[in-house]
């Protein structure tokens, strides 16, 4: 804001001394709305990344987008090539840098870019190696974060000043199973900073677990277990978002697609609801994938897979548990992750397996969807992530 106000500074400053002069303040006038035309254009538009696969179609890297919040109109304005499997990803510090992982098996790593905002172009700083397919990363600048889903382990980076990984700082491994053929080990699946970000949490679909650490950024090891919160048996645990004001969790199972509801308080999860997500008589597979709640803390989304292909939508009621409202056909195939824009009026589906995302309009009152007829052809799309103002 600072900036913003140093520029209307500099131009109302030359025209208040002439107060008496109609042509100048109508110049004033004129430069003034210009100026505010362009803050207004510039803050409907934003950056968007596209991690994909590299290894099983036609994607040649990280993907960069303009995504104009007014219109639903996207521009591929770069990508970054020579980098393997970038399947998520996340932004750093003011959005100057990109981490992703590089889910390549035993040789995976965690790779991070500084990123030029207004050229578009992404320069590869360095890589750490990770444990086994890393499948979700994040950062809270001091710290990059990956879970690694064949390796059943966590890894913590630190962030050297220039924006490059530091050497592995911490590991923590996990080594329970479960009765479904494909938890026959401990598979971590996604990490997640609490609101506070006194805690990190871990959902571990091999073990049917959620891990709860705490969590000091400026430790040498900055994980310590605090305590493990059971799920069902068989059911997956997958991924899990927290509602805007702290209170809840929402916790979407892999393998029976149903969504588990939790009241949250420092640190704790204590179960209050679970929901299905497909449609009463739905008999194949599900394959529940991510889940996400409106920035008003409105609505929640889930992404099924499988044979569903489809995303369900629920009211958030004041206790924190969910009420359904509608399910939608994705218009595509593989519906691994999906994103609402930052302005909230439109929500993003990255389709796996026909290599597009398709963008539907969403209705900010009513929570529902329906198709803008907009899409992204990109290959093999696995995850997507805003730069949030």
């Amino acid at each position: 804001m600072r900036e913003e106000n140093n520029l209307g500074a500099f131009f109302i400053s030359p025209y208040l001394t002439q107060k008496n002069d109609f042509m100048a303040s109508r110049r004033f006038f004129l430069t003034l709305t210009c100026y505010l035309s362009a803050l207004v254009a510039s803050a409907q538009h934003y950056h968007l990344l596209i991690g994909t696969y590299t290894n099983k179609g036609n994607s040649e890297g990280i993907y960069i987008y303009d995504f104009d919040a007014k219109t639903a109109e996207t521009k591929q304005t770069g990508v970054i090539k020579n980098v393997l499997n970038p399947s998520y990803l996340t932004w750093g510090i003011n959005h100057q840098f990109i981490y992703s992982v590089n889910e390549v098996g035993k040789n995976s790593t965690a790779s991070s870019f500084k990123f030029n905002r207004l050229t578009q172009e992404a320069t590869f700083l360095n890589k750490e190696a990770t444990g086994a397919d890393p499948c979700y990363i994040l950062t809270d600048d001091k710290n990059v974060i990956t879970a690694n889903y064949s390796g059943g382990s966590i890894s913590v980076f630190g962030i050297k000043a220039d924006g490059s990984l530091t050497t592995l700082k911490q590991t923590l491994q996990h080594t329970g199973s479960g009765p479904d053929k494909r938890q026959a080990s401990a598979h971590v699946h996604q990490v997640l900073f609490s609101p506070d970000k006194k805690y990190l949490i871990a959902t571990d679909l091999g073990e049917d677990y959620i891990y709860i650490y705490y969590y000091q950024a400026d430790a040498a090891t900055p994980l310590v277990l605090k305590e493990r919160v059971k799920t069902h048996s068989g059911s997956g645990p997958r991924h899990l978002t927290f509602s805007p004001n702290g209170k809840q969790a929402y916790l979407a199972h892999e393998f029976n697609g149903k969504i588990s509801v939790f009241s949250y308080t420092n640190g704790h999860l204590s179960l209050i609801q679970e929901i299905e997500t497909t449609v009463k008589g739905f008999n194949g597979k599900i394959d529940g994938a991510d889940i996400h709640i409106s920035a008003d803390g409105k609505f929640l989304y889930e992404s099924n897979r499988g044979d569903a292909n489809s995303l369900s939508a629920f009211t958030i009621q004041k206790n924190g548990k969910l009420k359904y409202l509608e399910t939608v056909e994705t218009l595509g195939k593989g519906p691994r992750n999906f994103a609402i824009d930052p302005s909230g009026h439109y929500l993003l589906v990255a389709h796996q397996y026909t290599n597009d995302v398709i963008i539907f309009n969403r209705n900010t009152k009513t929570g529902k969807l329906t198709d803008s007829g907009k899409r992204i052809d990109v290959g093999v799309p696995v995850c997507l992530s805003f730069a949030t103002p």
